[in-house]
């Protein structure tokens, strides 16, 4: 399973694996990984009651149920995230079920985003590339729900691969890359585990300076790298995206 933002900013795609095996469809650029998820701490489930109880106590507005305030894994994940920090979970938590409900993520379907999907833009198994502002953005996080619900039962980290052959000025969109980053930071925490960018061109290098501090601790993640690495060291001959092949 892979999703492509592509062309005239990046083309991202999204794809899954693991220690042994990549799982993969053929896509372009943002690529992601899993990793299996674990619990951190010997108090976890007792942290995880905790914060449901509080949530139940002082938030009873926010929706419950999957993605709600009392979904024990999507608490574990937020506290995780947050290092066990009761607090600091409930308050990054609270923001991001509110964000999605005010996103109406549960409501985005194909059809929901048939209008931006069509244009070419985006496509899942090669996805799409995303420009105009809200439905972009709607697409993108369909994709991204719809990526992270084919992981793998444990594994819950995504590896991103953002290619910019051709690049050029004219093609940055720095609202859309903060929105993307955002949506990584405050609504899916610790669901990223590396980003690529793929032989980024020398007049990216001044935009990504410019755009590291908005992206937060997330800079730390990006690797630039080349097409030829991407292929030897995230790819099998069966699995790499015909966009990267010799």
């Amino acid at each position: 399973m892979s999703i492509r933002l592509s062309s005239t900013l990046f083309a991202a795609s999204i794809n899954f694996k693991n220690s042994k095996s990549i799982y993969t469809d053929r896509s372009r650029s943002c690529r992601f990984s899993v990793r299996s998820c674990v619990s951190d701490s010997p108090n976890a489930n007792k942290l995880v009651l905790e914060v449901k109880e509080r949530l139940a106590k002082d938030c009873t507005s926010l929706p419950i149920g999957k993605n709600g305030r009392d979904d024990e894994e999507m608490i574990l994940w937020f506290l995780k995230d947050r290092r066990f920090s009761v607090d600091e979970a409930i308050g990054k938590l609270t923001k991001a079920i509110k964000w999605r409900h005010e996103f109406k993520v549960n409501e985005l379907s194909e059809d929901s985003v048939k209008a931006a999907a069509e244009t070419g833009k985006a496509y899942v198994h090669g996805f799409l590339d995303l420009l105009d502002p809200i439905e972009d953005e709607k697409l993108c996080v369909f994709l991204l729900e719809k990526a992270l619900s084919k992981l793998p039962a444990g594994q819950h980290k995504i590896l991103g691969i953002f290619d910019l052959r051709g690049f050029g000025s004219q093609n940055a969109d720095l609202k859309f890359l903060t929105f993307l980053f955002d949506v990584f930071y405050y609504y899916y925490p610790s669901r990223l585990d590396e980003v690529l960018f793929v032989d980024a061109p020398f007049i990216f290098q001044p935009i990504w300076q410019f755009t590291k501090p908005v992206v937060k601790s997330y800079a730390s993640l990006v690797k630039f790298c080349s097409v030829e690495t991407v292929r030897k060291e995230y790819f099998t001959e069966e699995t790499i995206p015909s966009n990267f092949r010799s």
